[in-house]
């Protein structure tokens, strides 16, 4: 997860939010990390992140099974064609029952849909390792490059 943090962090104009008491955020998203594009250094207040860290179940979100020891999950809004190379399928269409042989919502260092943001086109992996390393460090600088154009064409 640190090796995640430290890669995105380091892209320019990234802005790193690691939610925690005191610092305005739910309870909820406190211990989890949220990256942003904003080269002023200033958390956007209507962006989304390109891309976050999450040590916990969310409400109606409990697929991944991150309650287990030591598992997190990297969700990265790589945009449509990426969710399409990686699914088969049209971010639409993500609601529709797993496929025979794709990996599950709580599978291991597997590219999958987001279990509640596959509609809007986001992937997810949980423990990224051997399989994924490479590919999901992939997926969040074209995440990244999607953030700065979004960024860029509005200022």
């Amino acid at each position: 997860m640190e090796e995640i943090v430290s890669f995105v962090g380091g892209l320019d104009g990234v802005l790193t939010q690691r939610a925690r008491s005191g610092d305005g955020s739910p309870e909820i998203a406190w211990g989890d990390t949220f990256f942003y594009y904003a080269p002023d250094g200033v958390l956007p207040q209507a962006t989304q992140p390109f891309a976050t860290i999450v040590t916990k179940n969310y409400p109606g979100d409990d697929s991944s099974r991150l309650d287990r020891p030591g598992v997190f999950r990297v969700n990265i809004a790589a945009g449509k064609e990426e969710f399409i190379a990686h699914t088969g399928r049209t971010p639409r269409d993500s609601d529709v029952d797993v496929d025979a042989g794709a990996p599950a919502p709580d599978a291991l260092d597997a590219v999958i849909p987001h279990p509640g943001y596959g509609s809007l086109g986001w992937l997810a992996v949980n423990n990224p390792g051997p399989a994924t390393g490479v590919e999901v460090r992939r997926l969040l600088q074209q995440a990244y490059r999607l953030a700065r154009a979004r960024y860029l064409r509005r200022n």
